[in-house]
């Protein structure tokens, strides 16, 4: 017996989200681009994840209490689990993340200094970014690195929660995607 699968458009400040849920949860949360559109006919609302994520942008929720029912490798799984412990308005290194994975989880032939990538490829794959905040995640030297909808986006994610870097003296920013 096949699952049923229900989507929806969530229109968010920074572009519209497509959100893909089976009966265990959500399952995708997805930039423009990213993924295909479902049939037409499996179209449902989602109100408890787009309650959510209108709180999100508005300010107002720090953390998110959806049902997800996301599917991955064991490593990848595990990356995520430890994304949703990153906080509200801070930001985390690939290589701090990857020292707090379990290390039994890397390919044997991952040599401790080559864990920072393999964590930055599980979060390259986490199918529900903003809820599992991989935006977080920043290179070692504080430089917004890789993301999936887009590093304008990344900044502007990072800015909502008041983590967004400073600007160079004299130069300044205007968020136009919030």
């Amino acid at each position: 017996m096949s699952e049923s699968i229900f989507w929806d458009i969530y229109e968010s400040p920074v572009g519209p989200l497509t959100l893909i849920a089976g009966e265990g949860g959500l399952r995708g949360l997805w930039f423009p681009g990213k993924t295909p559109t479902p049939p037409e006919a499996a179209r449902r609302p989602l109100p408890a994840v787009t309650e959510q994520l209108e709180a999100y942008f508005q300010g107002d929720l720090r953390a998110f209490d959806v049902d997800l029912d996301m599917r991955g490798t064991p490593l990848d799984r595990e990356v995520w689990r430890r994304l949703l412990d990153i906080p509200y308005g801070e930001t985390e290194s690939y290589g701090e993340l990857a020292a707090r994975v379990d290390p039994d989880l890397f390919r044997t032939d991952c040599e401790p200094w080559q864990r920072a990538r393999a964590v930055g490829a599980a979060n390259g794959r986490n199918p529900v970014s903003i809820i599992v905040p991989c935006h977080r995640v920043i290179g070692a030297d504080g430089s917004l690195t890789g993301y999936g909808g887009g590093l304008h986006r990344k900044q502007a994610l990072l800015e909502l929660e008041g983590s967004g870097r400073p600007d160079p003296p004299g130069k300044t920013r205007q968020t136009s995607l919030l």
